[in-house]
């Protein structure tokens, strides 16, 4: 027996990186998956549904407010309703520096996946969980809305801390109609794009790795792990938590030579 059988999950950027770990692990655990990325990732989100016991593909952007109400539309076409809304979307384009060199374009594109990406996936997807008479929203923060960083990403720190205090409201105003919601705040990640950066300047990565208390960075797998325990009914007294999978980051002082 899954501990997601029978539930229908949605989740946002799952053509790749974490959110293609937890399309995985979430169908493994016998839940039914809309894998939602942008149109453009239409061959890799595919690729990641057909290898899913029971998923489908639905182009969407989450800026887009008729984008996503499609998607939870053709969601409840095939499967009945909504369970779990996993908000997993985000961005970190280059352009986001520091607040002296990061232009006025690029805060826009980047609150408007992040933090209006969120607040349109709750704001359509919450409905969903109340016809079913309640559900789990899981909305990716970061630890970086609970720390400053002198390496500044200024938009993408703004748009986490505004996830992490949209969380906590919807938390409260939902939690006596059976929606719980919660704010997953992951670490660094092993990605493709900080691997990229590392092995490029392995300078780069011992300034980091300093900093980690276990002294490596997260899997995909350990972070969808995370978010498989609150999507599940294992989590049901869990609402309105800073959800922090960061390997001890946010709690470090100094950390292990």
């Amino acid at each position: 027996m899954g501990r997601l059988d029978g539930k229908v999950v949605v989740i946002t950027g799952a053509a790749s990186g974490i959110g293609r770990e937890a399309a995985a692990l979430f169908a493994s655990e016998g839940a039914l998956v809309c894998v939602a990325d942008l149109g453009a990732s239409a061959g890799l989100g595919q690729e990641v549904a057909a290898a899913c016991s029971e998923a489908f593909f639905q182009p969407v952007d989450v800026s887009d407010p008729a984008s996503v109400q499609e998607m939870y539309a053709e969601t409840v076409r095939r499967y009945g309703g909504v369970d779990v809304l996993y908000n997993n979307a985000g961005i970190m384009p280059p352009d986001d520096d520091s607040i002296l060199l990061t232009e006025p374009d690029a805060w826009d594109r980047v609150q408007s996946v992040n933090a209006r990406g969120v607040y349109l996936c709750c704001k359509f997807g919450i409905p969903c969980l109340l016809e079913r008479g309640g559900g789990s929203v899981i909305n990716v923060a970061s630890f970086v809305a609970l720390m400053g960083a002198a390496t500044s990403q200024i938009a993408y720190t703004a748009s986490k801390g505004a996830v992490l205090a949209l969380s906590r409201e919807l938390a409260v105003q939902f939690a006596r109609q059976g929606v719980r919601v919660n704010a997953l705040c992951p670490g660094p990640v092993e990605t493709p794009l900080l691997e990229r950066l590392f092995s490029d300047d392995p300078a780069a990565w011992e300034r980091r790795r300093v900093h980690l208390p276990m002294g490596r960075l997260a899997t995909a797998r350990e972070i969808a792990s995370a978010a498989l325990f609150l999507a599940s009914d294992e989590s049901s007294y869990v609402n309105g938590a800073t959800f922090v999978v960061d390997g001890g980051l946010t709690a470090a002082y100094v950390t292990p030579t």
